[in-house]
């Protein structure tokens, strides 16, 4: 009597490769416009990002903010998702120091441009109020773990700084530059100059 075939198992997709996550930054349609690409070359360097990517990251957020503002403008003014989200929105961008507290309009939210967000970044902050020598000092004070918000240690340039934190910018207290431990080289020569001096009262 002949056997019938086994079927073959079906294997089961791998969850892991299935990740709910979406883009964070879209290139620009024309990539070899001069007028785009000069105008980015100037913002990267005058607040040190990494690359082009960081700036259109914030393009995109600010792409999305101003979409946000312009379906709500479609509405009625007493339309209750206008007035809720209208408020919420507008309380954000104050919050962020995007607005100033007399632009109560959300045709003010339309107005903005990726400078008002690449000025609060915790990057710019730290070089404006003198924390750093230059703004790529300030990137590497950051990546470096110098640099706290409050009490929270933060090491990610990008890190938009609400209005009231502003005035808690500093360097950690666990940094050498906020009165901590010193560092590694420091210690090291440190080291050295007190052997040396041993050296120098033995002979």
């Amino acid at each position: 009597r002949r056997r019938r075939p086994r079927a073959a198992k079906c294997a089961m997709p791998h969850n892991a490769y299935y990740r709910n996550y979406g883009k964070t930054s879209f290139k620009p349609r024309r990539p070899f416009e001069k007028e785009r690409l000069d105008q980015e070359l100037k913002l990267v360097g005058e607040y040190g990002l990494r690359n082009k990517r960081e700036l259109w990251r914030v393009q995109m957020a600010l792409s999305k903010i101003r979409n946000a503002a312009r379906t709500l403008l479609t509405m009625d003014e007493d339309d209750p998702r206008r007035m809720f989200e209208g408020d919420a929105l507008l309380r954000r961008m104050h919050r962020y120091g995007l607005l100033a507290d007399d632009q109560n309009d959300l045709n003010n939210v339309l107005t903005l441009k990726p400078q008002d967000f690449l000025e609060r970044r915790l990057q710019t902050l730290v070089f404006k109020l003198g924390l750093a020598k230059s703004i790529h000092h300030a990137r590497v004070l950051i990546k470096q773990r110098h640099i706290r918000v409050g009490k929270q240690l933060v090491n990610v340039p990008s890190f938009l700084v609400r209005v009231e934190s502003q005035k808690h910018i500093d360097f950690d207290l666990n940094s050498p530059f906020g009165g901590g431990r010193p560092g590694r080289v420091k210690r090291r020569s440190m080291k050295s100059k007190g052997g040396n001096g041993d050296d120098e009262e033995e002979d």
